[in-house]
């Protein structure tokens, strides 16, 4: 499985090169904006990455995660690391709120 990360498929990206295109994105967009709510739109993959990522999950078990159309993912990003809040909500925002 770890060998289909970073082969891309035809002349596209591999999902290694997608992973890290999105990630460095979000950071980017974080410490432009320290402190803000960003929201960000994007396909299923990126977002799996990104999540990924921020929880530890290595890129071959990206998979795994279940990201549907419309749905919210949010991530916090501290200083002591991100936190993801939640993953797939198609629900109510109210677990958006850290507790």
């Amino acid at each position: 499985m770890g060998a289909a990360v970073s082969r891309a498929r035809s002349s596209g990206e591999s999902f290694a090169e997608m992973s890290l295109r999105s990630t460095d994105a979000v950071l980017d967009l974080v410490a432009e904006h320290p402190g803000q709510t960003i929201v960000a739109v994007s396909h299923a993959d990126p977002i799996k990455a990104i999540v990924a990522a921020a929880a530890g999950v290595p890129l071959d078990l990206m998979q795994r995660l279940v990201i549907s159309p419309c749905s919210i993912t949010a991530v916090l990003f501290t200083g002591a690391g991100p936190l993801v809040m939640c993953v797939n909500s198609t629900g109510t925002l109210s677990e958006l709120v850290p507790s």
